[in-house]
């Protein structure tokens, strides 16, 4: 928000995004003791259960509060809906975006700690953690697809969509942070070393420079 040069009141907004954003996930694990959407309930519908069951947004303007709750609705839709436009659409673009950057910090510390002791390793782990990655899911990346979560077989599968999200992130700004930080080249050294992965890595990463450049 700083980077996009918001004023302090849009800031303001946006960090109300960021810290409610996910608020559905509490309940969604203790009535279905998982996070995962399909195999329980959208944590973004719970969300916004919450937000109107305690009235968290009572105090704010109506337009204010419609932003927030459009931006908590859409943060993890595979993609936007069309007709967003507006203060709508820069929210929902600025949560998913801050969205992957968190990620990306989370599973990389993830990475590394299960690198270092697989067996004391304490998050599940849902797809096998097998030594390949499928074709499938390569192929779609490197032509810059989206991926459906259906088809991924491998832990590795999952690395890679991770790739792919600089395919769907929305500012410049955003994509700085992803390369100061490194995280994509974490990611490809958790994968294999093939000569595949290393084409695939390059393309990623000429991306990222083309769309920063662009910026």
């Amino acid at each position: 928000a700083e980077q996009l040069g918001l004023d302090e009141n849009q800031k303001r907004i946006a960090e109300v995004i960021g810290l409610y954003h996910d608020i559905g996930r509490f309940r969604q694990f203790k009535l279905h003791r998982t996070y995962n959407d399909p195999k329980s309930v959208p944590h973004s519908d719970l969300g916004l259960e919450i937000l109107k069951e305690y009235d968290l947004l009572g105090e704010l303007d109506e337009r204010e509060a419609e932003l927030i709750v459009a931006a908590i609705e859409h943060h993890a839709d595979k993609q936007l809906p069309e007709g967003l436009k507006g203060d709508k659409l820069l929210y929902c673009q600025l949560i998913r975006d801050a969205d992957k950057i968190d990620i990306y910090r989370v599973v990389t510390e993830y990475y590394e700690e299960y690198a270092r002791d697989p067996d004391g390793f304490k998050i599940e782990i849902e797809l096998p953690d097998e030594p390949w990655y499928s074709d499938e899911v390569y192929q779609k990346i490197l032509a810059g697809g989206r991926i459906s979560y259906k088809i991924l077989k491998t832990w590795n599968d999952c690395k890679l969509v991770q790739l792919s999200w600089v395919y769907d992130m929305n500012f410049g700004a955003t994509l700085r942070r992803v390369k100061e930080k490194k995280y994509l080249e974490k990611i490809i050294d958790f994968l294999p070393d093939t000569e595949d992965i290393r084409k695939l890595g390059k393309v990623v990463l000429e991306y990222v420079e083309k769309r920063i450049a662009q910026n």
